[in-house]
């Protein structure tokens, strides 16, 4: 089950419900113990209040009863029977305060001590010598007191010694709690906090890193790199997306390779006619200058026609490899590349061909420049045939400019040179090459642009300078195929 996204959610939902419940659980105890023994603290002190308060009423009722008797009061009797009833009232008290049958005994016995004592004073009212000389002599002595509540004395010290250990077990259970307090209270939080690590780190290794892969690599696929395969790590749900995305991607190299030999026989069969005109006339020439020779009779004309002859073999053996690499399936090896090294080391190669000429070189280049995906060989072979364009129609001591910015939702190459103009409209979709202004061009070179800024998703445009000369850009799209990183 935790195989899967889902899985591991619910075991973090039933961890996260079962830490809430012994959070709970702990928390409940703790108020469930605190109000048993706060209960407990003052029920055994309402026993020892009542207890000592029959005690206290019992020695009234026999000093004031007594007194009251032997001065033949006539409210003795009254008083006596009040006494009684309010000692009864307490005892009452007590049985209802009591908990335990221990506690119900020693109540017991004390109200059995009492009613012994009840007994004895009864004999006051019932016995004639305690209104005698010799009986009141022997009511006031010290020790009749004592001997007439002795027995209750010692059930009173019973009960009083049975509260007093139910009091300490009491206490010694408050003390443990209080000790295993600092433990209980931190333990839902270290709990927690084991918990966030758990699922941080399992979220992180099954989900979180995977689908960072899933994503570089879609990113690549984007790209156009459909040969790279996603790595089917992590989580069920995250291993099918990657398979359901490797098998997309196949189908899409399947797809894309048969477009691609489609519009290599598209392109085959537009330039057919271009092929037949650029081979007819370099033949036509060497036929000509073939024919010459039978007509020359100088050596230097000769040499001409010979050189003549070398240099139309050249332009067609050049237009034949341009023809060959235009044509050919590209396939993108993509790296992340900055663009102005990309400007610079197409500039290096016409390092030459721009001090010839003195241009002025003017390269602004964005600061905070971001990489880009591209097969920088293309690239670099691509801006190499549009500067040397710009630098072919720039006059001399004129200036080029090469500039990176941003714009938008894009990234822009830009090259503006101050030539006369491009000799034609430039077309996207255009298979057949444009004329070559060169002695030595092919034609092909902006074709060749074209399809390699079409392979990696950018944009090339051909636009007019308000001021003279020609601007070339090149926006590559923050998003998708060639995508800034």
């Amino acid at each position: 089950m935790l195989r899967s996204l889902r899985g591991l959610l619910l075991a973090y939902e039933l961890a996260l419900l079962l830490l809430v419940i012994v959070t709970g659980a702990l928390g409940g105890l703790s108020v469930y113990f605190w109000r048993e023994a706060s209960t407990e603290s003052l029920r055994l002190s309402r026993l020892t209040h009542i207890m000592h308060h029959v005690r206290s009423d019992l020695f009234r009722q026999i000093r004031e009863v007594t007194r009251a008797r032997l001065m033949e009061e006539a409210a003795a009797l009254a008083l006596y029977s009040r006494y009684s009833r309010r000692i009864d009232d307490k005892f009452d008290a007590l049985r209802q305060q009591s908990a335990s049958r221990a506690e119900a005994l020693a109540i017991q016995e004390m109200q059995r001590a009492y009613r012994v004592i009840q007994q004895d004073m009864n004999n006051i009212f019932d016995d004639p010598y305690a209104a005698s000389q010799l009986g009141r002599l022997r009511i006031l002595e010290s020790d009749h007191e004592e001997r007439l509540v002795g027995g209750f004395e010692t059930a009173f010290r019973a009960f009083d010694k049975l509260l007093a250990s139910e009091h300490a077990v009491l206490d010694r259970r408050v003390g443990e709690w209080v000790r295993l307090t600092p433990v209980l209270i931190p333990l839902p939080i270290v709990l927690a906090a084991a918990l966030v690590l758990l699922s941080r780190l399992s979220l992180q290794h099954r989900f979180v890193s995977p689908m960072a892969r899933l994503i570089e690599g879609s990113r690549l696929l984007s790209a156009g790199a459909l040969d790279h395969k996603l790595s089917a790590a992590g989580v069920e749900e995250v291993q099918q997306l990657a398979l359901a995305i490797n098998h997309m991607a196949a189908e899409l190299a399947t797809s894309r390779d048969a477009l691609i030999e489609r519009e290599r026989q598209a392109a085959l069969g537009a330039l057919v006619p271009v092929i037949a005109h650029n081979i007819r006339n370099p033949l036509a020439s060497i036929r000509a200058s073939a024919q010459l020779l039978d007509c020359v009779e100088m050596r230097e004309e000769i040499q001409e026609v010979k050189r003549a002859v070398i240099e139309t073999v050249d332009r067609l053996g050049r237009w034949v490899t341009a023809l060959v690499s235009y044509l050919h399936p590209h396939k993108l090896n993509w790296t992340r590349a900055r663009p102005s090294r990309m400007l610079a080391t197409a500039l290096g190669l016409l390092a030459a061909r721009i001090a010839d000429k003195r241009l002025r070189l003017n390269e602004r280049y964005l600061a905070d420049e971001p990489e880009v995906w591209a097969d920088a060989d293309l690239i670099e072979q691509a801006l190499f045939g549009l500067l040397s364009n710009a630098v072919d129609a720039s006059p001399v001591g004129g200036r080029l400019a090469v500039a990176t910015h941003d714009e938008r939702d894009c990234f822009v190459l830009s090259i503006d040179d101050e030539g006369p103009g491009i000799p034609f409209d430039p077309e996207a979709g255009g298979l057949t090459p444009g004329p070559s202004t060169k002695r030595y061009g092919t034609g092909l070179g902006i074709p060749f642009a074209f399809k390699v800024c079409h392979a990696h998703g950018w944009k090339l445009a051909f636009s007019t300078n308000p001021a003279g000369g020609t601007r070339v850009t090149i926006e590559a799209p923050l998003g998708g195929s060639g995508s800034i990183v």
